[in-house]
């Protein structure tokens, strides 16, 4: 009896929860996504095997344990040979970094992105009432936003937003603060640009908890059209339905496992800790917590919570349920930090190779690409014909603070543009195995320590 009784009650909450969220929706005006535009550099702007060889090669402050474990990272990384660096780097003035150079990186891909967005939409700059930059490690003043405004002669009256600081996570952030936005500007455009500087950020120290970014981190960008105009409903092609944040920055660990630094010499970089993967793991299991009741149907809230309570009265097993995400979901895509990252959020949420596949393959072509590279990642399942209308996207992002900020998606039409990865996607998906090519080359830096 008392096992009936508990799961009427839960069956009545599910409903009122239900009625709840389906009264809130039609009190929200919805944000829709128009066209979103990823920036791809110039070939020569490429790091190659041996371009990266000769990067790491370069630092005269590295001994040869230092040159192996660097070598031995860039083998493993899952990162191909067509990734984009910051010209700076590539020319060997990193070590003087100005602020002419950070500016003009920012500026192909802000600008780049933009004209492109502007020209495939038709939408007037001067249609645009929200704008909002997302790039974390460059100020300038004035700022990245009144650049923007000042090259395409924007409104007097366009409500401005620069988040910095935000890390990876930072495009999330900006698409629920468009969200919130449109509840009190009806009948808005906004504009969501996300990048990162890398050209003043390159580390050229030997900390090896401060190597890895120069690893996984490349040129990239993005910028987004959102509206929330019901005369643009029938162009667009996301719908968003769900968005969550979590900010585990109150607990010392999560906040410390990523923070930008200098080390004792006084070159700048990202320091990781150990304790990364614990604060990610925990901030994940934090926001799906929340989000999870509602993005997955009933059905399988209710198998969960009846599986759980038998296992929990029973006691015949020690391990947790799972809860099948797909049952609500037909598409991940996860910020390629890295390949730790990809596997380890793979593992926790029961997804198969096809499911990471998006993911493995935007790290492989692009790299890191901070805040923007979860739109690599939708625009690979794009250019793979895979985003059908009624389709659900979960986005996960995770950033410095620590946070993670998810949102998921709904495709209102079929989605097959071809987009950044034009010049590569037949080739697509590769194996993300060892890079034999550094292996071959530099084979010598191994042999050395023999």
């Amino acid at each position: 009896m008392e096992f009936f009784s508990t799961c009427l009650i839960f069956l009545c909450c599910m409903i009122m929860f239900l009625l709840l969220k389906l009264f809130s929706k039609t009190r929200t005006q919805s944000c829709y996504i128009v066209a979103y535009e990823c920036y791809k550099a110039p070939d020569d702007m490429k790091l190659d095997t041996e371009t990266c060889g000769e990067l790491i090669l370069r630092n005269k402050n590295l001994g040869m344990e230092q040159y192996r474990f660097l070598l031995q990272a860039m083998v493993n990384a899952g990162i191909g040979e067509e990734t984009y660096g910051p010209r700076n780097v590539i020319a060997g003035s990193e070590e003087s970094p100005n602020l002419e150079e950070s500016i003009l990186e920012i500026n192909d891909i802000v600008f780049g992105t933009l004209d492109n967005l502007f020209a495939k939409t038709g939408v007037s700059p001067s249609e645009i009432d929200v704008l909002i930059v997302t790039i974390s490690m460059i100020t300038s003043v004035p700022s990245i936003p009144a650049r923007v405004i000042n090259r395409y002669k924007m409104r007097d009256d366009v409500k401005v937003f620069n988040l910095t600081g935000m890390g990876c996570s930072a495009s999330v952030v900006a698409i629920d603060l468009v969200n919130n936005l449109f509840r009190t500007y009806k009948n808005s455009n906004s504009i969501v640009v996300s990048s990162e500087s890398l050209s003043p950020n390159w580390y050229r120290g030997k900390e090896r908890s401060m190597m890895l970014p120069n690893i996984l981190f490349r040129v990239g960008g993005c910028s987004l059209l959102l509206t929330n105009k019901s005369s643009l409903k029938h162009r667009a092609i996301l719908r968003l339905n769900h968005s969550v944040r979590t900010h585990a920055g109150s607990n010392d660990e999560a906040y410390g496992s990523c923070t930008r630094i200098e080390d004792e010499h006084g070159n700048c970089g990202f320091f990781l800790t150990k304790n990364l993967p614990k604060a990610a793991a925990k901030a994940v299991a934090m926001n799906l917590g929340v989000l999870v009741p509602k993005m997955l149907p009933l059905r399988e809230l209710v198998r969960y919570s009846l599986v759980t309570y038998w296992r929990n009265k029973s006691k015949t097993s020690t391990s947790e349920p799972n809860l099948n995400l797909k049952s609500g979901i037909e598409h991940f895509c996860i910020h390629p930090g890295g390949r730790a990252v990809i596997d380890g959020m793979g593992r926790s949420l029961g997804l198969n190779e096809y499911d990471l596949e998006p993911t493995r393959m935007a790290l492989h072509r692009f790299g890191n690409t901070s805040a923007a590279g979860l739109w690599y990642v939708l625009s690979y399942m794009e250019a793979k014909k895979r985003l059908k209308k009624g389709d659900r996207i979960l986005m996960i992002s995770l950033g410095a603070g620590f946070k993670c900020n998810n949102c998921v998606w709904e495709v209102m039409k079929k989605m097959d543009n071809v987009n950044v990865w034009e010049d590569c996607i037949g080739k697509y998906p590769v194996k993300c195995t060892a890079n034999t090519s550094f292996l071959e080359k530099y084979s010598w830096v191994n042999e050395s320590s023999k």
